[in-house]
């Protein structure tokens, strides 16, 4: 009973999650970026020393960038261009390589939380993943200023 009500439930979100999305991809691309931001924020802190590196949370951080990597290229259709948004022209105008960008950061993420086993090895991996979020910042988003 509790497992059907748990798959009910999961289902559910799973609908609301895509209808937020088909009708405001900016604020759900915004939202899933945050959570990138979030993990990465722990990753940081992990490797600086100000918490204790947790494997767990270490291959959170991973599964974050891959599950953001596989629902961010749909959020970006034509009519999301104006608005409240750092993404650029460009997106639209190479939406191929765009999208090759996020497959990349997504397998990378994958493969990286296989690798994670102690700190060091979170540490490699976090360097090597987070070249991905500067190939496609410095290209399709606006620079903060």
């Amino acid at each position: 009973m509790i497992t059907r009500f748990v798959l009910a439930a999961a289902i559910a979100a799973i609908g609301v999650t895509t209808v937020v999305a088909q009708s405001d991809p900016l604020a759900a691309r915004k939202a899933i970026m945050k959570g990138v931001g979030d993990q990465s924020r722990i990753a940081r802190d992990m490797i600086d020393g100000k918490m204790p590196f947790n494997a767990d949370a270490a291959k959170k951080v991973f599964a974050t960038f891959e599950d953001a990597a596989g629902k961010m290229p749909a959020l970006f259709p034509d009519n999301s261009k104006g608005g409240d948004t750092a993404a650029l022209p460009a997106v639209w105008e190479n939406k191929s390589d765009f999208t090759a960008k996020f497959a990349k950061f997504g397998a990378d993420s994958k493969a990286a939380a296989a690798q994670v086993k102690d700190l060091d090895s979170f540490k490699a991996q976090m360097g090597e993943v987070g070249k991905n979020c500067g190939g496609c910042h410095n290209t399709y988003r606006k620079k903060q200023s």
